[in-house]
Formats: C-alpha cells, sequence, structure tokens
C-alpha cells in the first residue's frame, strides 16, 4: 500500500507580516475613499496573501497567515 505525504509550504515569517501589513494598509485606504489605482494594489495584495496561505478570500488569507506568524514568533522563544 502506497501513501503520499501531504507537504505544507508555510512562507517566511517577514513575508506573511509584510503582507498582512500591506493588505491592511491599502484596505484603510480604499475605505477611506481610495482611487482605483488603490483597490488594484488590494487586489494584488490579497491574492498574494491567498497564493501563500493556500486560501481564497482575504479574511480566510488574514486570519491563517496571523496564526502562521504567530506559531513562528511562539517557536523562536527560547524554552525555559
Amino acid at each position: 500500500m502506497r501513501t503520499e505525504a501531504a507537504v505544507v509550504l508555510v512562507a517566511h515569517p517577514s513575508l506573511l507580516r509584510e503582507l498582512i501589513e500591506r493588505c491592511e494598509r491599502l484596505s484603510r485606504r480604499v475605505a477611506s475613499g481610495g482611487g482605483s489605482d488603490t483597490a488594484r494594489q488590494l487586489e494584488d495584495a490579497a491574492y498574494t496573501l491567498c497564493v501563500v496561505t493556500g486560501t481564497r478570500r482575504l479574511d480566510a488569507a488574514l486570519f491563517v497567515a496571523r496564526r502562521q506568524l504567530a506559531d513562528a514568533m511562539a517557536r523562536q522563544q527560547p524554552r525555559r
């Protein structure tokens, strides 16, 4: 019987942090009346975040990215 292991890729914490911050910043700009260029930048950032988190919606991508970032930070904490 042959089984295949699932491979889960997790983006580097610095990339996750940068994408989260970019999406949040652009979302605020769009909400406060940002133009079509800002909306397009948000679409691009959201697409990238969705790809690196394996999701299809920005809210889900932000949730997963924040969880992955928190997990990465927890692994970096020295154990006592």
